[in-house]
């Protein structure tokens, strides 16, 4: 009988020591412990480079670690083989930390100072490798700060697939997949430390695809309509409608096919167009502007014309309430100290853009408070926040001056820079989550600043409509 008791007060001891209960600063303490292992999951996903929906290996990286960590997995949500929902916890409130982790394509480039190829089809130009990974490490954070703490609620991780110009979210949203969410956090990598309220373009996008008749261009060119022709009338068209637009708007467009010989009249021609603005509705009105200018380019060269949806994303709805506090704690976190090798590696990138050297208070420092943003971009988390209050920052991953997109950006988010912004990420995600667990109040302000923002009436109506995941867009 002894021994039983004995037995039973050590097995409640260890318990007790197993789950002691945690303060913010130990579980930041051991963020910093796991920072080379969550360096090198970004790595091997830096390294993976996978375009929308072919995130495979990375996906399943995540989805590993997260498994690993007790986190149940629902993979292939949304009808997309690459998104998942990974959880820990029940009841509510629910808390969601957003997670991309797809590249982009012809941006293949080393983790070195100069244009390098990796010989690869493309790269994390917008550092989405470590947008993936710092989430994850916040998802984990929380977990163990609410197991050693005893705190009810559920903390999920969404694995967000295709963010550029697939739409991921979108279809997540429209599946209902953020239904019973209270609120959902994000960030992105960047050129500076940054949490103040952010602004994103609503954007539509199609493939306008040109069907005409091959012929031998010299021999019989009467014979043939050249899809060709219908796609540079088409552009030549969209381009004099730019006078006509909105100031604020954005168009763009890239010819992916255009015939394979000169001496043959291509039957086949394809240009891949965005529309943005920062209202859906004036996109919506551009996008069908442009649709009537394919057709009538299809009408004026003698082919016929289709097209297929690809993206439409809402612009951002931002939410002070959670705004303000996560500003707070980015400024206790703090930005971004180099290192000697990293400020010569940082030096060589500035002059790259045209710099003298990198100005890196900017990563040092934290962005002054702003309650407005402007839009440059576009995102698929617009979507989401139209649907629960929705939250982000931007870290320094990458040399300051740095724009996204570029080789630049690739390459320091190969390097310890951009793991090192992207600790600030996961630390400022994970305090601001812990928040938002101790207080309903928050939450419930939140919510109503949401529904004050979006209107009462508001119904959600997804601007890529009701046709199935993109998946091939990237092939």
């Amino acid at each position: 009988m002894r021994k039983l008791f004995c037995s039973l007060v050590l097995t409640s001891l260890f318990s007790f020591m197993g789950h002691a209960q945690k303060t913010t600063q130990d579980i930041l303490k051991n963020l910093d412990k796991k920072s080379e292992t969550y360096g090198n999951i970004a790595q091997n996903i830096w390294e993976f480079a996978e375009m929308g929906y072919l995130e495979e290996q990375s996906s399943a990286l995540l989805q590993k670690t997260l498994s690993d960590e007790g986190f149940s997995i629902n993979t292939g949500v949304a009808g997309i083989p690459t998104a998942f929902i990974a959880e820990y916890g029940n009841g509510g409130p629910i808390i969601a930390i957003l997670g991309e982790f797809d590249a982009l394509p012809g941006l293949s480039q080393q983790a070195v100072p100069e244009k390098l190829s990796a010989d690869k089809e493309a790269g994390h130009a917008c550092g989405h490798h470590l947008f993936g990974t710092a989430s994850t490490a916040a998802a984990i954070a929380v977990k163990e700060w609410m197991l050693a703490n005893k705190v009810k609620g559920t903390i999920r991780f969404y694995g967000c697939p295709a963010e550029e110009g697939g739409s991921g979210k979108v279809y997540m949203v429209r599946e209902g997949l953020f239904n019973d969410v209270d609120v959902a956090l994000h960030w992105h990598p960047g050129a500076e430390n940054e949490a103040s309220a952010g602004a994103a373009l609503a954007n539509k996008s199609a493939k306008f695809r040109f069907h005409g008749i091959s012929a031998h261009a010299a021999g019989a060119p009467e014979k043939g309509r050249s899809a060709l022709d219908g796609v540079e009338a088409m552009d030549m068209m969209v381009n004099m409608m730019r006078e006509h637009i909105p100031s604020e708007a954005r168009i763009h467009y890239v010819i992916t096919q255009g015939g394979k010989a000169p001496n043959v009249v291509p039957d086949f021609a394809e240009v891949y167009y965005y529309a943005r603005h920062g209202q859906r509705d004036v996109v919506i009105d551009i996008f069908d502007r442009i649709v009537k200018a394919a057709e009538g380019a299809a009408l004026g060269t003698g082919t016929t014309m289709d097209y297929e949806m690809i993206g439409g994303t809402h612009e951002l709805l931002p939410n002070l309430t959670l705004q303000k506090l996560m500003y707070d704690n980015l400024v206790k976190v703090g930005g971004v100290t180099y290192s000697p090798e990293e400020k010569e590696f940082a030096d060589k990138i500035a002059v790259s853009l045209g710099y003298e050297k990198a100005n890196l208070d900017l990563a040092k420092n934290i962005e002054p408070y702003k309650t407005e943003a402007k839009a440059y971009g576009s995102t698929d988390v617009g979507d989401v926040s139209f649907t629960v209050p929705t939250v982000g920052l931007g870290t320094a991953t990458w040399v300051p001056g740095t724009p996204a997109h570029s080789w630049q950006a690739v390459a320091a988010g190969g390097t310890t820079i951009g793991k090192k912004g992207m600790m600030v990420a996961a630390k400022t995600l994970t305090l601001t989550a812990i928040d938002i667990f101790k207080s309903k109040d928050i939450i419930m302000k939140a919510q109503q600043e949401l529904i004050e923002r979006r209107g009462k009436d508001f119904k959600y109506i997804p601007l890529l409509g009701d046709r199935a995941p993109a998946l091939d867009y990237r092939k």
